[in-house]
């Protein structure tokens, strides 16, 4: 097992101790208890900024308290393909590397109108869902440790109307050969996951799950 490797494993570890605090602090009746849960989740906290190097403090604003059950956040990415088989991928600024248009999605909002907002905001064109490829979850994968335990819903979409059109958030948006990749943004998107979609997509296979 690489350093990677049990790096990884140790953040989901402890990713878990502070989600069993969390749900402690939302269920518990006793301030005796509540004590506890409130020292296992600082040092849940403290080992997760030593794992990502990113300053406790940080941590503390990052994560609103739970005021409800602990659950994973969820991803929204849309797979779009043209009529040359190429994949339609956009350059995020924060790493200036490429991934599938989505993002977080938003309360309020059903899985499939979260995808297409975020396909229109991040390319400047409308679209449709076509059906769910894959639920994806990112513990399963080699991305980098992150702080949040995160699923990943992956839907085939097709574009309907509009141009390229990027938000700030955006450096750029292109089509590609799937044997002539850019490169990727880790944290959003892995070749691999790339791969297992278009597969899916191409051969109209069944909904793939972790």
């Amino acid at each position: 097992m690489t350093s990677m490797d049990i790096s990884a494993n140790l953040l989901n570890q402890i990713k878990k101790i502070k989600s069993l605090a969390e749900a402690g602090l939302v269920y518990n009746q006793e301030n005796y208890d509540a004590e506890r849960y409130e020292e296992l989740r600082a040092i849940s906290l403290e080992m997760m900024s030593i794992l990502t190097d990113v300053k406790v403090e940080q941590l503390q604003d990052f994560f609103v308290p739970e005021t409800d059950y602990p659950t994973p956040k969820v991803d929204v990415r849309g797979l779009i393909l043209n009529e040359n088989k190429q994949v339609l991928l956009v350059k995020e600024t924060v790493d200036d590397k490429w991934t599938l248009p989505g993002g977080w999605a938003e309360i309020g909002l059903t899985p499939k109108e979260n995808v297409l907002k975020e396909i229109e905001e991040e390319t400047g064109f409308k679209a449709e869902v076509i059906r769910l490829l894959a639920v994806l979850d990112k513990r399963e994968y080699p991305h980098p440790p992150q702080t949040h335990y995160v699923y990943k819903l992956c839907f085939l979409c097709k574009i309907q109307e509009g141009s390229f059109d990027p938000n700030f958030d955006i450096g750029g948006v292109d089509w590609f050969d799937m044997n002539k990749l850019p490169e990727l943004s880790p944290d959003r998107i892995l070749e691999e996951q790339l791969v297992k979609l278009v597969k899916i997509a191409r051969e109209d296979n069944p909904v793939y799950f972790d």
